[in-house]
């Protein structure tokens, strides 16, 4: 009887631990695809443009001012980024280099992924 106790408590938990990797494995984040930058600074007009991005984990959205096809600023205008706060930092970078093609912020890639994605969001919806 003993035998079967310990086997059907084995199971158990077996089948607990199966079900949280399995709960796991689904709430990963959604990649964010890399940047094919789909814009073309000299084809954008002035203007303020939004755009957003939400990789399951991190959801950003964004202002892009463009001027004189330049992006002139961006803000984050919303960051739910658990701890991913320091990624915000990489606008400057994308204001210094008139690209979504920088790295990353160490230490926090998915929201700087996700900050570049929504820039990019952003850009391609202004040549629309």
């Amino acid at each position: 009887m003993k035998i079967r106790k310990w086997k059907i408590a084995i199971t158990a938990v077996a089948v607990i631990i199966v079900f949280m990797a399995v709960g796991v494995f689904f709430s990963l984040p959604k990649p964010v695809a890399s940047s094919d930058s789909a814009y073309d600074l000299t084809q954008l007009a002035d203007g303020t443009y939004t755009g957003s991005c939400d990789n399951g984990m991190v959801k950003v959205q964004v202002a892009v001012e463009v001027r004189d096809h330049s992006i002139a600023d961006v803000r984050i205008t919303e960051h739910d980024n658990g701890r991913g706060a320091p990624a915000e930092a990489i606008t400057g970078e994308v204001i210094r280099q008139q690209s979504v093609e920088v790295d990353a912020v160490s230490g926090a890639t998915f929201s700087s992924k996700t900050i570049l994605k929504a820039i990019e969001n952003a850009l391609s919806e202004m040549g629309e």
